[in-house]
């Protein structure tokens, strides 16, 4: 039985934190976590993901924050993210069994798509809301495009390229993007914790600019 869930109350930026760390994480996450990020994304093809995201887990509510994986492609992988009690699954694609399987554990689910027919499939299957991956393939026009036909309260997402700049963001905003999921803009291993709360405060800013 699935759930409606609940993302009021949160900016809708998701950091995507490939190639962190199990050592690492939790300094990371704090810094995140200041500046205003309540949806952390650990990808599976980082070191040690699965630790990285119990660590999470175990350290904040998760009636406050949305704690999990990215890269989840396959049914098995949803069920190890699942039993680490994370609460967010997020996918480069479209598959059914890894939605359904999220969506009844009680998780936020963004699979990733790029047409209607998977968007609306997504959805159907219990999806959150949708992840636009990647963007630059879905183009403004086509984004636009796929608004028009979908549920005006579906939340989409696009990812892929989105910078800190009211450039990059605000013309998808208006266009209707429920929010983002920011990857190598806002985390990269090779940053500094400064860097990272530079950029974080950035984006949240740049958020809060246009809403």
């Amino acid at each position: 039985m699935t759930q409606k869930i609940d993302l009021s109350g949160h900016i809708p930026l998701i950091a995507i934190l490939r190639g962190v760390t199990p050592d690492e994480i939790l300094n990371v996450a704090a810094v995140l976590i200041e500046e205003g990020f309540t949806m952390i994304e650990v990808p599976l093809n980082s070191p040690d993901a699965l630790t990285s995201i119990k660590k999470l887990v175990d350290t904040y509510s998760l009636d406050e924050y949305f704690i999990g994986a990215g890269t989840v492609t396959t049914k098995d992988l949803a069920e190890q993210v699942i039993a680490t009690g994370a609460n967010l699954v997020v996918t480069p694609n479209y598959n059914e069994d890894v939605v359904r399987l999220a969506s009844e554990a009680g998780c936020a689910c963004f699979p990733g798509v790029v047409t209607p027919t998977e968007a609306f499939a997504a959805l159907a299957a219990g999806a959150t809301g949708i992840k636009l991956f990647p963007i630059s393939m879905v183009g403004m026009d086509g984004f636009k495009a796929l608004k028009s036909v979908l549920s005006p309260d579906t939340g989409c997402y696009p990812v892929g390229g989105i910078e800190p700049t009211e450039e990059s963001m605000h013309p998808y905003l208006k266009a209707g993007a429920s929010g983002f999921g920011l990857g190598s803009a806002i985390y990269k291993p090779s940053m500094s914790i400064d860097e990272i709360r530079e950029r974080a405060r950035a984006f949240v800013k740049v958020y809060k600019d246009f809403s």
